[in-house]
């Protein structure tokens, strides 16, 4: 017997004793009128109340609202290296990849990375990310640094079209956009990542993708298909142009679009892409060496355009990207730095193997190419980059990850200082990487 039956059935009891106290005494006295109005009223007060509780209990829909530190996240990774086996040049090295290449580098944190991130309401995101792992001079390590901090703002209920503010990625190249906790080479190409250093500026941009496009933009880095994240269908901003953590110096903004769009061919997923940006760029006074001669106001034009296409590894894969453009690059005939052309890109092969006990293995092999300046490096370095590497990705489980990449490589990178400077070698690279 329920509750609420129990409550009726004492209702009705009470009510025949009443009818029946009224048949018998044709006068009623004050006190006794009082008494069967208060009976009545507690019964009543009792059974809603238990009526209401029994509602409660059973009603699933009932919000419970969240407390602030329910509203965000907090994920990581970090990754330690060794590049110096089977190294047949000392003096090989690559500034933009990883600084611990060649003579006097030994075990080396690559990236510390804590990232604190959250839907905080319907409209309102936020993601922060610093790294542990910056230098700050050749001889001082693991400085913190910030690397993302911005706020994504909805203007529709789904955040199908949403502007970012702060600092964060320029929608510039896949390899550029997808995180180094999912890329199988370790470091990023030159051709595409010598637009744009640690692939990040100050500026505001504006996404635009359907929500069937953002999920799967979400589940093909969840699957473990090395995706680039979500970057909208189409996106448009301006930027600063000096890259991350740098002042702007010329008033001006640098212009960024890019198109993409991820589709499903039978068990494929293939996305292809168009961007580019235009803008100018400020040679500050610390990155030129004593002597190299400059425009007057060491101002640079700095535009490029990339074509991407991309077939996620099911198992197969293939990254490839090209871009051209012009920007500041060191001529040694003149002593000085000029606007030139520059192209480049990459071609990235990969299988990946999945087993029943759950691990990963991923085979990959990349080649690459670069003929043009790097504008962020001193004296807007000139560079032609040959190279290719072999590698393999073993997963034992989700949260630890280690690459052996073999890595053959012909470098030439000059500046005023150093001409002249062609570099061949070959070395093999280890990582170690854990995901929390």
């Amino acid at each position: 017997m329920t509750k609420t039956t129990l409550i009726n059935r004492i209702t009705i009891q009470k009510n025949l004793c009443v009818n029946k106290a009224l048949s018998r005494s044709p006068v009623l006295s004050p006190g006794f009128f009082f008494i069967s109005l208060l009976s009545l009223f507690l019964i009543s007060a009792f059974s809603n109340t238990a009526q209401a509780q029994g509602e409660i209990k059973n009603d699933s829909t009932v919000q419970v609202s969240r407390q602030w530190y329910e509203k965000f996240k907090i994920r990581g990774y970090v990754q330690g290296r060794y590049n110096r086996l089977l190294e047949t040049n000392p003096n090989l090295g690559c500034e933009q990849c990883d600084k611990s290449w060649g003579e006097n580098g030994g075990f080396f944190l690559r990236r510390v990375r804590i990232i604190f991130y959250g839907q905080i309401s319907e409209r309102v995101y936020f993601y922060i990310q610093p790294d542990f792992a910056s230098s700050a001079t050749s001889t001082n390590l693991q400085f913190g640094q910030l690397r993302d901090a911005y706020m994504d703002i909805g203007f529709d209920r789904k955040n199908e079209f949403r502007v970012r503010i702060g600092q964060s990625k320029i929608p510039y190249g896949f390899e550029n956009m997808q995180s180094s906790q999912n890329r199988m080479p370790l470091d990023r190409n030159d051709g595409i990542n010598s637009a744009v250093a640690n692939e990040r500026d100050l500026g505001a941009f504006f996404y635009w993708a359907p929500t069937s496009a953002r999920a799967l933009f979400s589940s093909l880095v969840k699957d473990g298909l090395k995706g680039s994240g979500d970057y909208g269908v189409f996106g448009f901003g301006f930027y600063n142009g000096q890259t991350a953590n740098r002042p702007d110096l010329n008033n001006n903004r640098h212009v960024v679009a890019r198109l993409s769009y991820p589709f499903k061919i039978g068990n494929q997923v293939i996305e292809p892409g168009i961007q580019g940006y235009t803008g100018y760029y400020v040679m500050a006074s610390s990155q030129l060496s004593p002597g190299i001669k400059t425009n007057a106001d060491k101002n640079y034009l700095d535009e490029r355009v990339a074509a991407s296409f991309i077939l996620y590894p099911k198992p197969f894969g293939i990254i490839a990207e090209y871009n051209i453009g012009r920007g500041p690059e060191f001529n040694k005939e003149t002593d000085s730095i000029e606007v030139q052309n520059l192209q480049g890109g990459h071609v990235t092969l990969s299988y990946q193997l999945r087993f029943k006990n759950k691990q990963i293995l991923i085979p990959f092999t990349r080649a690459q190419y670069y003929d043009g300046g790097k504008k962020h490096e001193t004296d807007a370095r000139s560079y032609t980059v040959r190279e290719l590497e072999i590698g393999v990705e073993w997963q034992p489980v989700p949260q630890f990850e280690f690459v052996a990449m073999y890595t053959m490589s012909s470098r030439r990178y000059e500046d005023f200082i150093k001409q002249d400077n062609l570099q061949n070698g070959n070395l093999l690279r280890l990582q170690a990487q854990i995901n929390f």
